[in-house]
């Protein structure tokens, strides 16, 4: 199988990670013996990241946004830059271990495969901190914070609900038939999971190899410059979104009077306030909604997908039964 990568990362102020971490990056291209090209975005930097990257890594392609735009637009931007058959979505701060890419390729010679994802460990390399995602849906609300990883990787392949956008191999056809993030949930939270969902309607599958190894060593960008406020805000909007736009159409209406009564006024009355600014979010943005929601029905009809969260996680947790996954 002679798939070709290309590498999509985004940078802001990153200069000291791409340093430490780039290297590790190149030697794991070389070993999977792949075709790669690297394509970084860098989203307005004040750091010497760009001058940088042109003085030690000449043969990689910078693109730069003229203001700072966030992950989901940096992100899009490298992927429709991008030339080759699988895009490598990865963050400044992922160190890759050197086999990382040579394990994944094999995923992709099954053409139902959407894209996979490694393990990611600590920088000590004793614990994951993202391992395959396990979801699990009331109903009314997908909720993907349980996580497991195979106690005996010979007893097959394992799905995850979605692959982070920090460490994932994609199929840059199917990708970009998606038009790769939406970016209604710029700056960040969520999008990789809307991402996966919507692959996963369609049919194809996102999937975890727990003998690929990654490290998270760097940064708290996003505490770096937003506050605790405003991190909730973002969160919990988004996770919003998320709903407005994959709930099926019946299950609309009691989701949002369940949003109302049991999430935003409890939180009114505990002086939560910041709940507002999330839940008005969702009203001013219902013309965004409304167009993402038109986009995934027409992939959905073109692709005959009829899937729905409920099914979705149904199929996961049914292709995972008997692999003796162990809890996190």
């Amino acid at each position: 199988m002679n798939k070709t990568i290309s590498v999509v990362l985004p940078n802001y102020n990153g200069k000291n990670l791409l340093e430490e971490y780039l290297p590790f990056t190149f030697q794991s291209l070389v070993q999977s013996n792949a075709l790669f090209e690297v394509i970084v975005v860098d989203d307005c930097s004040s750091d010497d990241s760009v001058a940088f990257l042109k003085k030690f890594y000449p043969e990689i392609k910078i693109i730069q946004n003229e203001k700072n735009r966030g992950f989901s637009f940096s992100c899009n931007r490298g992927i429709y830059e991008s030339r080759y058959d699988l895009v490598l979505l990865l963050n400044s701060d992922i160190k890759l271990s050197r086999d990382y890419l040579e394990v994944l390729l094999p995923y992709f010679e099954d053409q139902s495969t959407f894209g996979v994802m490694g393990k990611m460990l600590d920088p000590s390399g004793k614990s994951i901190e993202i391992a395959a995602k396990i979801p699990r849906f009331n109903g009314f609300k997908l909720k993907t914070d349980k996580q497991a990883f195979p106690k005996d990787p010979s007893f097959g392949k394992v799905v995850t609900s979605f692959l982070s956008g920090g460490n994932c191999l994609l199929d840059r056809k199917k990708l970009v038939e998606l038009k790769g993030f939406d970016e209604i949930y710029s700056p960040f939270y969520m999008e990789d999971l809307d991402l996966s969902i919507r692959a996963w309607k369609l049919g194809w599958k996102c999937y975890y190899e727990h003998q690929a190894v990654s490290f998270h060593l760097g940064s708290a960008t996003t505490r770096t410059f937003f506050g605790k406020r405003e991190i909730k805000e973002i969160y919990f909007r988004n996770r919003m979104f998320f709903h407005a736009i994959h709930l099926d159409r019946k299950d609309l209406k009691i989701w949002k009077f369940k949003l109302l009564f049991l999430e935003v006024l409890p939180k009114l009355l505990l002086g939560q306030f910041w709940i507002l600014n999330s839940f008005t979010a969702l009203q001013r943005k219902q013309y965004r909604i409304d167009h993402s929601r038109r986009k995934i029905r027409q992939l959905m009809m073109k692709y005959k997908g009829r899937k729905s969260i409920a099914q979705i996680t149904s199929e996961i947790n049914t292709f995972n039964a008997g692999k003796q996954l162990i809890r996190l």
